[in-house]
């Protein structure tokens, strides 16, 4: 049998039945995942300094630390996520029971890109079992060192029927990024050693609007500058663009940065930093548009991964009081049925 489908067959039937949505189950894997980035944080660091060079300080501050926050934002929230949530009624509802439940989706994949490949693989993921659902792990195969301890140690902490983790093999991701670097003019930079697939923190100037380097999404250490006569020209630039993933406005006028706020679009937006934003479980980060769906931190992931299911419970019994809906029709039923349809803040019940 092809092991995919032998894996997708056994953590559908892991769902079915029902071991995924007690909370108990819930918070055990995400306590499970804590001991992971507890017990191999030194493991995890010196992997992300192969992969990516990262410093030990950085690995701390912009992959485990966030991950970590949002584990315990979870586990210390889960109960009040996972309860009904009551929503206002209307006149001809006041003696009904209306809320949202929020139920998991099933069988989730997360596919997580290279450039935090901790952070961005394991904080979808607590959403993913906050919310109850069984998950398959896609970590990225250009982070080798660190997909190799995700794919390998993670699963030990976790219950099988819930993280699997595939991987695969590409070659081509240094040599797309030196190809870049034949955009524009190297200002700063732009040295590279294939061996370590390394490339040097590189500036391009005098970058043309219809160069490789503007058509993608870059995902290295390459920064291409296109220059503007105005302010009205960079948002016209940005506009005319598909909706970016995060947009950041630097500026010493608080002006400046208001205007990039009010006449842009993007999944998030922050003035004068390039990265703090990521750090607020209260902020949701996710894209708009091209650039994605949905949104993940903190209660935005449990929400992304849970399909709120709208209900609405009506007492037996009542069926002469609501009768006004049915035929012969007359005026003043539709008149008194349009009335108790109006959405409005109100105690008061039909007599």
């Amino acid at each position: 049998m092809d092991p995919f489908a032998d894996t997708l067959r056994r953590l559908r039937e892991a769902f079915s039945s029902g071991r995924t949505r007690p909370a108990e189950f819930r918070a055990a894997q995400l306590k499970g995942l804590r001991c992971f980035l507890r017990e191999n944080k030194q493991l995890l660091q010196e992997a992300l300094a192969q992969d990516l060079h990262k410093s030990a300080f950085e690995a701390e501050v912009s992959e485990i630390r966030i991950s970590q926050n949002e584990i315990d934002l979870a586990l210390r929230n889960l109960r009040s996520w996972m309860k009904d949530e009551k929503v206002p009624k209307n006149l001809a509802t006041q003696l009904d029971s209306a809320f949202i439940r929020k139920e998991p989706f099933g069988l989730v994949l997360i596919i997580a890109p290279w450039n935090y490949p901790v952070n961005l693989t394991l904080v979808p993921l607590v959403g993913a079992l906050a919310a109850g659902n069984c998950v398959v792990l896609k970590p990225s195969e250009f982070s080798r060192s660190t997909e190799k301890i995700l794919a390998e140690v993670l699963p030990r902490y976790l219950d099988q029927s819930s993280p699997s983790l595939g991987r695969i093999i590409s070659e081509k991701h240094f040599q797309r990024l030196r190809g870049l670097l034949g955009c524009g003019r190297v200002a700063i930079g732009g040295q590279s050693d294939e061996s370590e697939r390394y490339i040097a923190p590189t500036v391009l100037v005098d970058v043309r609007e219809t160069e490789p380097v503007m058509q993608e999404e870059i995902f290295g250490p390459i920064l291409p500058i296109v220059n503007v006569r105005s302010l009205d020209e960079a948002i016209d630039f940005i506009n005319r663009r598909e909706k970016p993933l995060a947009l950041y406005a630097f500026s010493n006028s608080n002006r400046v940065v208001k205007q990039v706020l009010a006449q842009t679009s993007s999944g998030g937006f922050c003035g004068n930093d390039g990265f703090m934003h990521m750090t607020l479980a209260s902020l949701p980060f996710g894209g708009v548009g091209a650039s994605g769906m949905g949104s993940y931190h903190g209660k935005f992931s449990f929400d992304t991964f849970s399909h709120h299911r709208a209900c609405l419970l009506r007492r037996p019994g009542l069926e002469k009081i609501y009768s006004i809906r049915y035929p012969p029709y007359s005026p003043r039923n539709l008149r008194l049925l349009l009335v108790a349809m109006e959405a409005r803040s109100c105690s008061c019940t039909l007599l």
